[in-house]
């Protein structure tokens, strides 16, 4: 911008100097013309008094050798009264003899003297011998010259003056022309450089060179403008990607610039800080607040942006904040561009809920495990070393029930260990081998080895089959032992003296064989129907005081799901009791 005024400035310094130049040039040239006219008009009228003295003595000469001088004399008196009374312009005409005398003098009655008398003297001489007779003068009022010149300088000044007015409008007129085209070209590139592409200029009425010069801006303008929309599209493109990537991103990821300010967000953000894109954007991200209203982000935006400026490449924080039931892991990365430059950082956020839960279901299982374990270990110690050190002092009935009472801490001992047997072996992906079996007879065997169980606590049993149910494939041991845990849970968690009921069918529609059981417990509350097939979750409340694993139901999930392709499900009432059950392809 500085630049720009300089130049103008010189160019305006230029114009002034020429103007003055010019000035200074009209008048030099002016007043010479002028002086050298006052000259020539003086030289003039010199010559024209001289013709006239010179007249009236060649007249005088010519008389006197032809008349008496007494005659002579009245004749040229009498011609000079008439050259007097015929120019206005000469004040006086004197006549002198040889010696000095006048002889004649007469002046103008209507001449008034002016500063530029002029008095101009001619010899008359004899025509014979070259005598000199006597000397006429001429006296000149010069205002005739006066007024000559005083109109010729007027007219001289006049002329000069419009000349120079021409020149000076000719040059201003031609400076305008040319700033205009300027101010044009100016206005082009103003709009060229707030990203105006393709703008052109019009160059009508304009010189060969400057409308060349438009000619190219208009070029580079439309080139400009083609590159523009090519390198858009390409960024488009590009943004585009990048939006698609950080969209699918599994984790959230908040994206903030180097004033803190919210420019970018997926939806997995979005739908854990459970904020509004459209009002979280362009928004402060230590502003946001946490359920409990904390500004959960702001400490540690403060501690990262507090890092040295040489070690914030390398800087990270972690931290962790709640929203709600979740529990999200943050990370605070800083971001450059490919030039090294800092533009921002990058929060990540990963929901860290089911690892906090299954923490949390780890806890609980070993702790479980652990009360499980040692109920059953010290009943079997303390059974046993009754029976070792007192047997003989009981009777058989005594024996008989102690033995009894070992026999089922042993069985429920073996389950426990089967099912972390079973799980350990499963989860770590051992093949499972198929084969084409009945559905009807594995479910009839299961049924009659745990009639035990179902004499002790008078419930009843019943296997209701409906349509044919055809031979599929499956691993028999382990639909078996996924089929117990389902019936040992249902006689569990059934009242004495309660129905039980067995479900095979075919599912023609959906291509499955579906089995199912059903109890009259005391059932599962919703929110806790989705979560009873994970792994150690168990339900501890009134209703459910059972101690076990929480492994039974996962078990029965993957050997289902992951080993057979098929689904389990459950569906249940809070106090009307409940049904699980899987479906398995044909």
């Amino acid at each position: 911008m500085n630049e720009k005024r300089i130049s103008l400035t010189a160019q305006n310094r230029l114009i002034v100097l020429g103007l003055l130049l010019s000035t200074v040039l009209i008048i030099f040239i002016a007043i010479f013309s002028i002086f050298n006219i006052q000259n020539k008009l003086d030289e003039g009228y010199q010559s024209f008094g001289k013709i006239i003295s010179k007249a009236l003595a060649v007249e005088s000469s010519e008389l006197s050798k032809k008349m008496p001088y007494k005659e002579t004399l009245n004749t040229v008196q009498s011609h000079a009264d008439t050259i007097l009374r015929g120019n206005s312009d000469i004040l006086y005409i004197k006549i002198s003899d040889e010696k000095g005398n006048e002889i004649y003098n007469r002046h103008s009655s209507n001449t008034e003297e002016s500063k530029r008398n002029i008095t101009v003297n001619s010899q008359i001489t004899s025509p014979e011998n070259g005598d000199i007779l006597g000397i006429v003068t001429v006296g000149f009022s010069g205002k005739g010259i006066e007024q000559i010149f005083t109109t010729t300088r007027a007219s001289m000044i006049f002329v000069f003056m419009i000349a120079w007015i021409v020149f000076a409008f000719v040059v201003l007129i031609n400076t305008y022309l040319i700033t205009r085209e300027l101010r044009i070209l100016k206005e082009g590139v103003k709009k060229i450089s707030s990203g105006e592409f393709g703008y052109t200029i019009e160059g009508k009425e304009v010189s060969e060179e400057v409308e060349e010069l438009f000619n190219s801006f208009n070029n580079m303008s439309a080139k400009l403008r083609v590159y523009e929309e090519q390198n858009i599209e390409q960024l488009t493109l590009e943004r585009n990607k990048l939006e698609a990537v950080l969209m699918s991103i599994a984790n959230g990821v908040v994206v903030c610039d180097n004033n803190d300010n919210v420019v970018l967000l997926n939806n997995h953000a979005k739908k854990l800080l459970e904020v509004n894109e459209n009002k979280f954007l362009n928004q402060k991200i230590q502003d946001y607040k946490d359920t409990s209203g904390s500004l959960c982000f702001k400490d540690k935006i403060e501690q990262y942006k507090s890092t040295k400026p040489e070690d914030i490449k390398d800087s990270q924080i972690e931290f962790s904040i709640k929203i709600n039931e979740r529990t999200i892991k943050s990370i605070i990365s800083p971001m450059f561009t490919r030039n090294n430059d800092y533009v921002g950082y990058i929060i990540v956020l990963i929901d860290m809920t089911k690892e906090a839960e299954m923490d949390l279901m780890r806890a609980n299982f070993i702790s479980n495990v652990s009360h499980e374990l040692r109920t059953p270990v010290t009943v079997l110690r303390s059974y046993i070393d009754t029976l070792y050190t007192m047997g003989d002092e009981f009777d058989e009935s005594t024996k008989k029930e102690f033995i009894e009472t070992i026999n089922k801490e042993i069985i429920r001992l073996n389950n426990m260990v089967n099912d972390i047997l079973d799980f350990s072996r499963l989860e770590s992906g051992v093949k499972v081998e198929k084969e084409e079996n009945n559905i009807i007879e594995l479910v009839e065997s299961c049924v009659n080895s745990v009639n035990v169980l179902l004499q002790e606590h008078n419930i009843k049993l019943t296997i209701h089959k409906e349509g044919e149910i055809p031979p599929i494939n499956f691993n028999y041991n382990s639909i078996e032992r996924a089929f117990i845990n389902l019936i040992s849970n249902a006689i569990k968690y059934s009242p004495d003296g309660s129905n039980i009921d067995v479900y095979v069918k075919t599912l023609p529609d959906m291509n499955e064989v579906e089995v199912s059981v059903k109890d009259e417990g005391c059932g599962i509350a919703p929110e806790h129907q989705k979560k009873v097939f994970d792994r150690f979750y168990r339900i501890e409340n009134n209703a459910h005081t059972i101690k076990g694993t929480g492994l039974g139901l996962n078990l029965v999930k993957t050997t289902i799901e992951r080993y057979h392709q098929g689904e389990v499900f459950v569906s249940s009432q809070v106090g009307k009791g409940s049904t699980f059950g899987f479906r398995l392809p044909v």
